[in-house]
């Protein structure tokens, strides 16, 4: 990488690399001092009485991008969404390692010199023919930009890290009793009682203009914005230096006579390249375009009317984005919508019917009378009736009578009595291994809940907006 920015010092696509390179060190290296925070608070975040520097912070993060490959680093770099992302991902396990630290330090736990090098001993990667080699040591610490020290106190938090989380990894018996009600809950039946009230068991006369009038006004049709776009496109596989510098160099001629007054429709038909214009669009109704992709759709509609774009990296080109025209939000007119809402008002008097009709069966039943029409079942939690049914069945006391909203029905349900499982001893089994599986899970997360609660995460949202991209 870095011989090839030298051979190459003078051609676009090295000027751009470099300018990554710098960005990432001054832009967020050395981003405090720019900003006068050097004579500040240079604290990041701070969990518990420790505290993670905005220095931690680059240091990590230059340590996990070295560990990406050269397309998923520019896909970082180009994306402000992917930026922030992949800093709060670094943020995230830093945060997470400190609150071990932490509960290590207060349970006293240690870790000696010669337990280190007895585990740097070991390392497959520091081993030669079998045994360990100093000129290995070296080479790889060299290669991951880690001094022996600072590879040591990596080591050393790590193993400390491993005596507080580590028993998680062990399995969790689960006891007998508990194993007992999770079968109960899941296999015990209920028998129960039901009628359903369909929206279709009730006819209604075709509204008049005035009730699909009031009915629009409660219920009005949104149109949604729409924008009208064009662009340039200028392909290359941008993956190819030589590819990339000639594509860029017609990219730039492209964006200069733009910036000059050209239209894109003159600068495109001058330099050769694509030039599209689409009509308007929606979000969740865009045309056939491999260039709209979702980022690029988020971007477009997060720009101004009139407004062309900068010059935009893809992995087949260049491409400059216009918003041409922005139609807003806005409530569709009553005419052009009033047919369709004719079926819409029809439903929503089949469905005051159809709830006049089911209180009507709930008050008698409730009286102590018999459910007119029921359907009588013994339902599990999965099985015997529809499923809104099943749900309520379950949820519901026994003894109790509802209403259950269904899709288009409304459901009388009357809950009779709780029926006690079949014991079954290989259910059983099968579900006490379910729960251990699931138990260092729950544990983990009970532990984790514990660590925060103990070493509360303050972060300095003044020095944190620097490092995330707005």
């Amino acid at each position: 990488m870095l011989e090839y920015l030298r051979n190459a010092s003078e051609k676009p696509i090295a000027k751009i690399l470099i300018g990554i390179l710098a960005f990432s060190f001054v832009g967020w290296g050395v981003a405090e001092w720019i900003f006068g925070g050097a004579v500040g608070d240079n604290t990041l975040v701070r969990v518990g009485d420790s505290e993670i520097s905005a220095q931690q912070f680059n240091l990590e993060k230059s340590r996990e991008l070295a560990k990406l490959s050269r397309e998923q680093q520019r896909d970082i770099y180009a994306d402000a969404e992917s930026q922030n992302r992949f800093s709060q991902q670094v943020l995230t396990n830093l945060s997470a390692q400190q609150m071990a630290q932490n509960r290590a330090d207060d349970l006293g736990f240690v870790v000696s010199d010669k337990r280190i090098a007895q585990e740097i001993r070991m390392f497959p990667e520091f081993q030669e023919n079998g045994e360990f080699s100093p000129f290995m040591f070296d080479r790889v610490l060299a290669n991951s930009g880690y001094s022996e020290a600072q590879f040591a106190d990596v080591l050393r938090a790590d193993i400390v890290r491993s005596m507080v989380l580590g028993a998680f990894a062990l399995p969790v018996s689960v006891p007998d009793f508990a194993v007992d009600a999770a079968y109960n809950a899941r296999y015990a039946l209920r028998a129960i009682d039901y009628v359903p009230v369909k929206y279709s068991d009730f006819d209604v006369a075709q509204p008049t203009d005035e009730q699909l009038m009031q009915y629009y006004q409660q219920n009005p049709e949104m149109v949604p914005e729409s924008r009208a776009v064009s662009y340039v496109f200028v392909p290359a596989d941008t993956t190819k230096p030589d590819e990339y510098d000639a594509g860029y160099a017609v990219a730039i001629k492209v964006e200069d006579d733009i910036i000059a007054g050209e239209s894109m429709a003159e600068a495109a038909k001058k330099h050769n390249a694509k030039y599209v214009s689409l009509a308007a669009f929606n979000r969740d109704n865009r045309p056939v375009d491999a260039v709209l992709s979702d980022k690029m759709l988020a971007k477009i509609f997060d720009m101004d009317e009139a407004v062309e774009s900068e010059m935009i990296e893809l992995k087949d080109g260049f491409v400059f984005v216009r918003v041409d025209k922005i139609n807003p939000e806005h409530k569709a007119e009553f005419e052009t919508v009033k047919k369709s809402l004719v079926q819409d008002w029809k439903k929503q008097e089949q469905k005051k019917l159809a709830y006049v009709r089911a209180n009507e069966l709930l008050v008698d039943v409730n009286q102590g009378n018999l459910l007119s029409g029921a359907r009588s079942a013994t339902v599990s939690r999965a099985d015997g009736a529809p499923i809104d049914v099943l749900s309520a069945a379950f949820r519901e006391a026994v003894g109790t009578n509802s209403i259950v909203s269904g899709t288009d029905v409304f459901y009388v349900l009357s809950v009779k009595n709780a029926i006690a499982p079949q014991q079954d001893s290989q259910k059983k089994a099968k579900l006490k291994e379910e729960l251990e599986n699931m138990m260092p899970n729950n544990v983990t997360d009970d532990y984790n809940s514990f660590l925060k609660r103990e070493y509360p995460i303050e972060v300095n949202q003044k020095l944190y907006n620097r490092f995330f991209v707005n």
